[in-house]
C-alpha cells in the first residue's frame, strides 16, 4: 500500500453530495438492554459495518463524524494507524470499518478508485477524504479539518466511552414499517416491499411507507446485477427501455443521480408516446427515492413537464 496525501476538506465538500440515506431507510431500533457496540460488533468507537447495517452509521453520522474505513485483506488489512488516531479523538470522532470484499452494495455506492480508502460521513453526506495509508501524524490535521467542517454543519456530538452518542430517541415504528426494517436488513426486500405495500393500503397517504416502497424496490432491482455488462446492453441498445430502466437503477444506488435522470428523459423524448410510460412512472418513482427537495430532482420534473406537454 503507498501511502496517498489527504484530501483538502471544506464547506463545500458537502454542496451537492449524493445523500446515502436516499438508498436505505434508517434502521430498526436497538432491542431495549442492547449494549454499545457497533452495528456489527466492536466498540463504541472503532465498529464493523455491513451492506445490512450501514443505515445504522448514517444515522449516528448526523450526531457526531463518521470516518468510514474500505479496506481489503488482499491490500493489507485495516489500518491499525487509523484506529488510533480516531481513537485518539476522544469520542468526536468515530470509525466504522468496511470489509469492501464482502460488501459489495457499499463498494458500489462509494465506488473507490482505490484500496484503502477513507470517507468521511456528516450529517448523512459523503465528504471525500484521502485513499492508501496516511501517516498518523498526518491524520490529526484531516480530522481537525474534519471536524471544523461537521460543526459548520452542526454536527457536534460526541461518543462516550462507555455508551452510545447521545441523541434523542425516535418513537416506536408503525408495525408494518418494523417489519421492513427487519426485513431489509437480512436482505429479504420482497417482504420489505409487501409490508410496504400493506401499509399504503391501510393509509395511502403514508409518505414514509412511499418512500421507504421505492427505495426498497429499488435496491431489488439492482441486487446481484453485473454492472457493467447492464451499461454494455444499454449501450448496444439504446432505446431498449429494460436496459435503460436498469442503467438508471444503478446510477441512482451509486449516487450519479443526474446521469439517470438524463438517461431517462432523453430515452423518454426518443420514444414513440405509446412507449413512454414505463419510463415516467419509473421517473416518478426515483423522484420519490432521491426526494422531492433536491434540486436534481426539480430540474428533472421541470424538464420531464415541457416534454409532456
Amino acid at each position: 500500500m503507498s501511502d496517498a496525501a489527504p484530501s483538502q476538506l471544506n464547506a463545500a465538500a458537502l454542496r451537492g453530495a449524493v445523500d446515502l440515506s436516499a438508498l436505505k431507510n434508517r434502521p430498526a431500533p436497538p432491542a431495549p438492554g442492547a449494549g454499545t457496540a457497533g452495528p456489527t460488533g466492536g466498540s463504541s468507537l472503532v465498529m464493523d459495518v455491513t451492506d445490512a447495517s450501514f443505515g445504522e452509521v448514517l444515522e449516528l453520522s448526523r450526531t457526531v463524524p463518521v470516518v468510514v474505513e474500505l479496506w481489503s485483506a488482499r491490500a493489507g488489512g485495516a489500518d491499525p494507524g487509523l484506529e488510533r488516531a480516531v481513537r485518539a479523538q476522544g469520542g468526536r470522532l468515530v470509525l466504522a470499518r468496511v470489509d469492501a470484499d464482502g460488501n459489495p452494495q457499499l463498494v458500489q455506492a462509494f465506488r473507490p478508485q482505490s484500496i484503502p480508502m477513507a470517507i468521511a460521513l456528516v450529517a448523512g453526506q459523503p465528504v471525500p477524504m484521502f485513499a492508501g495509508v496516511v501517516p498518523e501524524e498526518q491524520l490529526a490535521q484531516v480530522f481537525a479539518q474534519l471536524l471544523q467542517l461537521a460543526a459548520q454543519n452542526g454536527v457536534t456530538g460526541s461518543m462516550p466511552a462507555d455508551g452510545a452518542a447521545e441523541a434523542p430517541e425516535e418513537p416506536p415504528l408503525p408495525p408494518l414499517h418494523a417489519e421492513a426494517y427487519a426485513a431489509i436488513e437480512v436482505g429479504d426486500y420482497e417482504r420489505a416491499i409487501a409490508a410496504y405495500e400493506k401499509a399504503l393500503k391501510e393509509n395511502p397517504r403514508d409518505e414514509e411507507a412511499q418512500a421507504g416502497l421505492g427505495q426498497v424496490r429499488l435496491l431489488a432491482r439492482v441486487q446481484g446485477v453485473d454492472l457493467q455488462a447492464a451499461r454494455r446492453a444499454a449501450a448496444e441498445a439504446p432505446t431498449d427501455v429494460a436496459s435503460q430502466l436498469l442503467v438508471a437503477d444503478l446510477d441512482i444506488a451509486g449516487g450519479h443521480v443526474e446521469d439517470a435522470f438524463d438517461r431517462l428523459l432523453e430515452l423518454f423524448a426518443a420514444l414513440p408516446g405509446e412507449e413512454r410510460a414505463p419510463v415516467r412512472e419509473r421517473l416518478v418513482e426515483l423522484f420519490g427515492v432521491v426526494g422531492a427537495a433536491d434540486p436534481r430532482v426539480a430540474r428533472a420534473r421541470t424538464r420531464l413537464t415541457s416534454l409532456l406537454f
